[in-house]
């Protein structure tokens, strides 16, 4: 949905929350493409659905958010109230306490191994919830913690697409092996779209995530793709023995963040330069990973 502004929130909030009616409203710097977020005032934020397909998501977080947070010791998206649709706008939205924070960026961490180990313990928190009634891995959060085959055949097709510029041979070695196995053990809680942009830093160490829209029940590799995405191989390590993640879910994670990379190197090879750039660094650090871990004399 376009033209989704400030004179669009300020008639939500006049008509259906009328005591906040005199705060601030203002757009979040980056503020999300499934949702747009806003500040109201200097302790809320208001997020409405960009389209029909985000919809679930407010129901899912005013469900699960406020019993997730009880369990876990950084503070996450917290509801505080409900949204009607309106005449201007046609989707449920939410208002939320506002967390203070600045958006994960390389250059405002302090110790980049510690902050693996920071969000691999958050991660193991996260998943040691109980599951029980809670919404198992499907559409409503584009099948993440769900198989994996379900994205087959537009990753099959990026990397044909592409066979100028990557090695396909190699990538389709690396997302079959991702497709070989599945999570056999109970589902377990996940993020769903762990990204820099999901998570906030305060005094160079992680203090928050945010963003749960994408929240299901399932298998926690998709939640490990930072792995390649964002950390260097020694930050990677401590991130992987934090999570004890076993080497079939370390591989489907690998698969996760392969697919992501593929996807969007083809769809902005040729319409953005710098998206590009980085989706195929990504695609040369899972390549590097991987032919290390497959060297016989790499061990230890």
């Amino acid at each position: 949905m376009k033209n989704i502004d400030v004179t669009v929130v300020k008639r939500l909030i006049q008509e259906q929350f009328p005591d906040w009616s005199e705060l601030e409203i203002k757009p979040v710097t980056n503020g999300g493409n499934d949702n747009r977020t806003f500040h109201l005032g200097n302790d809320m934020s208001v997020r409405l659905p960009s389209g029909e397909a985000y919809v679930p998501q407010v129901e899912k977080e005013l469900k699960w958010l406020p019993i997730l947070s009880k369990e876990l010791s950084l503070p996450i998206s917290t509801p505080l109230a409900r949204g009607n649709p309106s005449k201007e706008y046609p989707f449920p939205w939410t208002v939320n306490k506002w967390i203070d924070g600045e958006t994960l960026q390389l250059q405002n961490i302090h110790d980049l191994s510690q902050f693996a180990k920071d969000l691999g313990t958050f991660l193991n928190e996260l998943q040691a919830i109980d599951t029980r009634g809670g919404p198992i891995a499907g559409k409503h959060n584009f099948y993440r913690g769900g198989n994996l085959a379900v994205y087959d055949p537009e990753t099959r097709d990026a990397i044909k697409q592409n066979k100028d510029t990557l090695n396909g041979s190699l990538l389709n070695e690396i997302w079959e092996l991702a497709l070989n196995s599945t999570w056999v053990a109970n589902p377990v809680w996940v993020h769903g779209d762990m990204a820099p942009g999901n998570i906030l830093v305060k005094d160079g160490r992680l203090s928050a995530v945010i963003d749960f829209g994408i929240l299901g029940v399932g298998d926690p590799s998709c939640d490990a793709a930072m792995a390649w995405t964002f950390f260097d191989a020694p930050s990677r390590k401590v991130f992987r023995n934090t999570l004890q993640m076993d080497e079939d879910t370390w591989n489907r994670a690998r698969g996760w963040a392969l697919w992501k990379a593929l996807i969007t190197y083809h769809s902005n090879r040729s319409s953005d330069k710098a998206i590009a750039e980085e989706s195929y660094r990504i695609m040369k650090t899972i390549e590097q990973e991987y032919e290390f871990e497959e060297t016989p004399d790499s061990e230890g």
